[in-house]
């Protein structure tokens, strides 16, 4: 068992080329002394999201390989995605796991933040807890506006020149937000209706930036495949505000516009704990493969968590 464990879980902007996305976690994959755990891609968002763990220098050096394949694969002139993004890499959080701390882990960020910028000319921002501003602290924040918005407020307000990097998005790659985070659950909430101004109004009333929820962020997005909305949720803190709870509250709302849910999905790996209040709580979480367990995958790579 490792002593020192970081993990990491970037997220890139393709979902529909598999061997783009499989480029990417070659890339990872080249680095010793790092195990990838799981990775997903979804079409509908156009986004790939990789989750690897290992030492903390080979994750950083993982991190930044990852990123190099992504910009040389991925041109976001062509993205056409119903997820909000402002890179090819679009974010890039360091997770303490075992043995590290979160100083540790903003430690991290600053490094590779450096080297993206520097090595790749991308422009990079910190954001959560490796941030120094706190108006950057919030990825939201970053990415208001989509890529247009971001190049505006670099143009216009010093105050949005990156971390490191050129003060100008890269042609092809955009920008690269990077940072250090607790760990998230991925929770997706799909309804029975084509009216997207629902999801986006359940969205707005359950995540905390408009009173709802503590530590939930939330976007109701279109689901073409399945002509469903959805109501995209980021967990922050389980322990405050855990599935089921998240599940209730968008049921409610769904239910106080005449909208039946349709189900619900965790999205990449999850903690143990989740998935046992899920349960426990009787929420039904579909096709959900016991496998994508996070202590479960670590445990399979030799990198147990206790």
């Amino acid at each position: 068992m490792a002593n020192r464990i970081v993990e990491c879980v970037p997220n890139f902007s393709e979902g529909r080329n598999e061997a783009t996305v499989r480029a990417l976690i070659e890339a990872v994959r080249a680095v010793p002394g790092v195990a990838v755990l799981d990775h997903t891609m979804d079409p509908d968002h156009d986004r790939a999201v990789l989750t690897f763990a290992g030492a903390p220098d080979a994750v950083a050096e993982a991190a930044f390989q990852a990123t190099t394949a992504a910009a040389a694969r991925i041109d976001l002139r062509h993205h056409r995605g119903v997820h909000p993004r402002v890179g090819a890499t679009d974010v890039v959080p360091f997770v303490p796991l075992r043995g590290v701390t979160m100083r540790d882990c903003i430690e991290l960020a600053n490094v590779v933040g450096r080297r993206i910028g520097e090595e790749l000319t991308i422009p990079v921002f910190l954001y959560e807890q490796a941030t120094t501003r706190p108006d950057h602290a919030r990825l939201e924040t970053i990415r208001l506006g989509g890529l247009a918005g971001l190049a505006h407020r670099m143009e216009t307000n010093p105050e949005w020149t990156p971390d490191f990097g050129p003060p100008w998005l890269h042609p092809t790659a955009g920008a690269t937000v990077v940072g250090a985070r607790r760990i998230l659950v991925a929770f997706n909430v799909n309804l029975s209706t084509n009216d997207l101004s629902i999801a986006q109004a359940i969205a707005k009333t359950v995540r905390q930036s408009n009173g709802g929820l503590a530590h939930v962020k939330a976007i109701g997005v279109p689901l073409a495949s399945s002509r469903q909305m959805q109501v995209a949720m980021n967990l922050v803190n389980i322990d405050e505000t855990p599935v089921h709870v998240a599940f209730e509250a968008v049921r409610r709302e769904a239910e106080r516009h005449g909208v039946r849910v349709a189900g619900s999905e965790l999205i990449g790996l999850v903690p143990r704990q989740a998935v046992a209040q899920a349960r426990t709580a009787g929420i039904q979480i579909d096709s959900f493969d016991p496998s994508k367990i996070l202590e479960t995958r670590l445990e399979q790579a030799g990198l147990g968590v206790d």
